[in-house]
């Protein structure tokens, strides 16, 4: 038995090596064959390559300014001081993290503001809104009209039993969108793309179109946007306290205005009475008059403190890379494609030679 199982695992690796040499031999008396299916193929990923319409992708990269609180509250100690304003250590935290920028990219109120930008195509023939561009100037491939067929026969079907809302790009109700508004902000997050790095947060923000041109507008514009989403966030508590600071600005001017005029008016009147009331009167007043200049002196150091706090939030970012105008098409990748095709086919060919095709004759004998 042992004589037996040494000759058996002795002769294993001879027979293996022998049945993979008969599979090249196999594989190699059939060649052509295999030729045969790779050309087939090149033919088959160049239609499928050449259908598929070019995209192109337009690349920015920002990088916000790194805010903290001894930064933008120290160029106003001396400010607030004079005003007699304790702000404090200005220390907390910023509740709109470099990492929700994607987020608000890709939510509904963001999309939707996009829906009547103004593009154009690279040739200057078409002139419309994103929403238009989005929806009735997309290329896609032949076979996609094939599949899409069906579907569509069963939506117009259905649209005839139904009473369908009026779409369009204008008059859009973000808490209610319809059908196709719902597509198109599906197409813009898959179009959108925003990275942010966490280590120092650089901001990655990038747009592909099928036009180059429209792929450039449509990534300046959303640079744009969220430069103003972030700006407005985090302004927007310093800007209520403008708001506020001019309103108290304005009355008080107002009062200190009156009181001057009151005060005035009556000296003139009686400039030449020396009655004690009259004086008594006229110290009052004037009186009046020095503490509605104080209170007006003190709100408009406020509003200058105020007008300073909204610059000092504002946030600056610095365009390392700025959009332009691709020349080159992102997609599709037209080698890959092919050597894709290719390779499969090749093992299908190399798939049939050796297991499949004996297989189907043994079954088609039996």
């Amino acid at each position: 038995m042992d004589e037996n199982t040494k000759q058996s695992s002795a002769s294993s690796p001879e027979e293996q090596e022998i049945d993979l040499v008969e599979l090249a031999r196999k594989v190699w008396a059939d060649r052509r064959l295999v030729l045969k299916w790779c050309g087939i193929a090149v033919v088959v990923g160049l239609v499928v390559a050449f259908s598929i319409p070019k995209e192109y992708t337009t690349t920015v990269t920002l990088a916000p300014e790194t805010t903290g609180g001894s930064r933008s509250l120290g160029g106003l100690s001396a400010l607030a001081g004079m005003a007699g304003i304790n702000v404090g250590d200005g220390e907390g935290g910023d509740a709109l993290s470099p990492e929700l920028y994607p987020d608000i990219v890709s939510s509904t109120d963001f999309s939707v503001e996009l829906f009547q930008v103004p593009v154009q195509d690279k040739e200057g023939e078409l002139q419309t809104d994103l929403y238009t561009y989005l929806q009735e100037h997309q290329r896609s491939p032949w076979w996609s009209v094939i599949l899409s067929f069906p579907f569509k026969c069963i939506g117009w079907i259905t649209s005839l039993f139904s009473d369908e809302e009026t779409e369009g790009g204008g008059g859009v109700d973000p808490f209610r969108l319809t059908k196709k508004q719902t597509e198109i902000v599906k197409s813009l997050n898959q179009r959108i793309t925003v990275a942010v790095d966490k280590k120092t947060s650089v901001i990655t923000l990038s747009v592909t179109m099928q036009d180059p041109l429209i792929s450039a507008t449509m990534t300046d514009t959303v640079m744009q946007k969220l430069q103003n989403h972030i700006t407005n966030y985090r302004t927007s508590k310093a800007r209520h306290d403008l708001n506020f600071a001019q309103e108290l600005y304005d009355e008080a001017r107002a009062k200190y205005y009156d009181a001057q005029q009151v005060y005035a008016n009556y000296v003139d009147a009686n400039q030449s009475i020396a009655l004690r009331s009259v004086q008594t009167k006229e110290e009052r007043l004037r009186n009046e008059m020095t503490l509605a200049y104080n209170l007006y002196n003190q709100t408009a150091q406020q509003l200058q403190l105020a007008k300073a706090k909204v610059q000092e939030n504002t946030p600056v970012y610095t365009v390392v890379q700025a959009a332009t105008v691709p020349l080159r098409a992102s997609k599709p990748s037209k080698p890959m494609i092919l050597i894709g095709f290719v390779f499969l086919a090749g093992v299908a060919s190399v798939g049939w030679i050796v297991f499949v095709r004996d297989l189907f004759a043994q079954f088609r004998k039996s």
